[in-house]
């Protein structure tokens, strides 16, 4: 049985993504089951500090710059697949990113792909997947045939712990593997006035249908501040041009794992229920005694969400006071 490869990758400023940490600790788990050593690649030069960062969680991590700072996904996917020596399977982040590696990856070696993993086990025959279908209506289990595979992983469907000591980091230049067509970045956009990421948001007040409009997010904003936590919607909200798509927490959106999460006027659609069902506490507030959310939220307060939220402000800014 080969090796198992963990692809970290970084976010726009140049750090290490919180998502690179939980896929790295997975594939360290799956490694130590399967008797075989992991090692984490980020394809991307310069990557010092963040592979320092990731040297924290797996044993032995390798900088390549094989494609250079500005590489696509897809051309940093030949240089990971040139780099595949003695590996079997490898696990990629399901960012963005991460899903367009896999699949220039896939296409580059012939691998299998077993996408949006939210577990893994292993067995005798190699990793067993979890993925959830039809938004979370049904759970299924898939492995590969063959022995080689990559496998992509949501976010905080695994907690990252750190190792006991360190790893090691080391560097190459591997030459990229097959020829992938050249793709030119013209610009990046970074949004102005970006809004507090939910992504590790301990505390997120999310708003839906039900707030009426762009206006009513207001209230939202002002909870999240009281609370010290971040904003989020739901994909009603997103598509009425209420609030950016950044913010959009679902099957369609962002899977989040806060302590707290409170839902105002937020049905809870299945969509939606994938994307904060893991958060240790949710607390609902919709008019509607028998919106789906009632079945899942530890604590439903029936009532109008802005009589509710603004006697919730006054409270909760005497207790600042």
């Amino acid at each position: 049985m080969g090796d198992m490869v963990v692809i970290g990758e970084l976010a726009p400023d140049g750090t290490l993504t919180k998502l690179s940490t939980e896929v790295a600790t997975l594939a360290r788990s799956l490694a130590e089951a399967a008797g075989v050593g992991a090692t984490a690649v980020i394809p991307v030069a310069g990557a010092d500090a963040a592979a320092a960062e990731l040297a924290e969680f797996v044993t032995s991590v390798v900088v390549d710059g094989g494609a250079g700072p500005d590489a696509t996904p897809s051309q940093r996917a030949a240089v990971v697949a040139a780099g595949l020596d003695g590996a079997d399977h490898v696990l990629i982040p399901a960012s963005p990113d991460g899903r367009d590696l896999a699949g220039a990856l896939s296409a580059l070696t012939g691998w299998g792909v077993l996408a949006n993993g939210v577990a893994a086990r292993w067995s005798d025959e190699g990793p067993v997947v979890v993925q959830s279908a039809f938004g979370g209506k049904l759970v299924t289990e898939s492995a590969f045939i063959g022995g080689h595979g990559i496998v992509t992983i949501r976010p905080n469907a695994v907690t990252a712990e750190p190792l006991g000591s360190p790893g090691t980091v080391g560097t190459r230049a591997t030459q990229p593997a097959g020829t992938i067509a050249p793709v030119a970045l013209l610009d990046r956009i970074v949004a102005e006035n970006a809004a507090v990421s939910i992504d590790d948001a301990r505390i997120i007040v999310a708003g839906g249908r039900g707030v009426g409009g762009p206006e009513g997010f207001g209230l939202v904003q002002e909870l999240a501040d009281a609370l010290g936590g971040a904003v989020g919607a739901s994909r009603a909200a997103v598509d009425s041009g209420w609030i950016p798509y950044s913010q959009q927490i679902g099957q369609t959106g962002k899977i989040v794992k806060p302590q707290l999460y409170l839902a105002l006027g937020i049905s809870g659609a299945i969509q939606h229920k994938v994307g904060m069902q893991t958060a240790e506490t949710i607390i609902a507030v919709n008019r509607d005694p028998d919106a789906p959310i009632a079945d899942f939220a530890d604590v439903l307060v029936v009532g109008d969400l802005f009589d509710v939220g603004r006697a919730m402000l006054v409270e909760l800014r005497s207790r600042s006071g």
